[in-house]
């Protein structure tokens, strides 16, 4: 689980730069659906369960998989421009805090 002193750690700023670095904002937004779930719709699904969402979104951002759009039709998704583990792990933590 993560705890309330990793979320209360985020860097949100440098967690919405990579995001915006990565067009994150095309598919997804803070707070309304767009192509993808809004981020705080993935944080509802995930909250007392973080852990898993955690480890299901850095899969999400780091292998591409299939994942099903709001309309129901599915494409893959995009992988994420880094390999620094802590700016991977501080974007998953900003949108989970939401």
């Amino acid at each position: 689980m993560i705890s309330s002193a990793a979320v209360a750690a985020v860097d949100e700023g440098a967690a919405r730069a990579l995001a915006k670095k990565n067009d994150c904002f095309k598919c997804h937004a803070v707070d309304k659906t767009k192509k993808g779930p809004s981020y705080k719709k993935i944080a509802t699904k995930y909250k007392g369960k973080e852990a898993e969402g955690e480890t299901k979104m850095i899969k999400n951002i780091t292998t591409g998989p299939k994942v099903k759009l709001e309309d129901g039709s599915e494409e893959d998704h995009k992988i994420i421009d880094t390999t620094d583990q802590a700016e991977i792990k501080n974007l998953v933590h900003w949108i989970l805090s939401l």
